[in-house]
């Protein structure tokens, strides 16, 4: 009887924990007045003749990744938090003169991942100084810890977005993201 008790109150604490994890994440990826923002990054993505870019600056977002259909997942920020989480968030938008939705390609191709819809669970972080590969995380039912049930985006359009992943070390201040159906970039990592 007491271990039974135990292992609920585990997952109940676990589940408490991702769900203020998710909290913050929804919170992060909450954004404020447009101020002619979204304007000046789609003129810079429609120059830019490369699947992916990096640029720093405060307005300007950590990496830009070109999709199929027009879309572009531009990576606002990369933060690093001390429960030892490391939250991707941005805002995927559509460049494309189209309505277009994100390939069901993007939660990867893991059955526990797929089963609980349209996600962007096939995100992944390479360390190639550790020389290892971070995958998104689960919670206790197997659901990832990123935007799920993204709808159809009008062109011009944008919605915002968030993965988590384990952190990399604290030595590690620069990974590879990747996102089925998107070009790869390097990223910063904050915190």
């Amino acid at each position: 009887m007491s271990i039974r008790f135990t292992a609920k109150a585990r997952r109940r604490m676990v589940a408490l924990t991702i769900a203020a994890g998710l909290a913050v994440g929804v919170a992060g990826c909450g954004g404020g007045g447009d101020d002619k923002k979204p304007e000046a990054s789609a003129s810079a993505s429609r120059s830019s003749g490369s699947g992916a870019s990096t640029q720093e600056g405060s307005d300007e977002p950590v990496a830009e990744l070109k999709g199929e259909d027009g879309l572009v997942l531009q990576i606002a920020s990369v933060q690093r938090d001390s429960g030892g989480f490391l939250t991707v968030s941005g805002e995927m938008k559509n460049d494309g003169d189209k309505a277009a939705r994100v390939s069901v390609r993007t939660a990867g191709d893991e059955t526990e991942i797929i089963r609980h819809g349209s996600s962007l669970g096939g995100a992944t972080l390479v360390d190639s100084q550790s020389k290892k590969r971070y995958y998104v995380l689960r919670d206790t039912d197997g659901r990832p810890l990123t935007t799920t049930g993204m709808p159809r985006i009008e062109a011009g359009g944008s919605i915002p977005v968030f993965m988590q992943f384990p952190a990399p070390p604290t030595k590690t201040t620069e990974v590879t993201f990747q996102l089925p159906t998107f070009a790869s970039a390097p990223i910063q990592i904050s915190g």
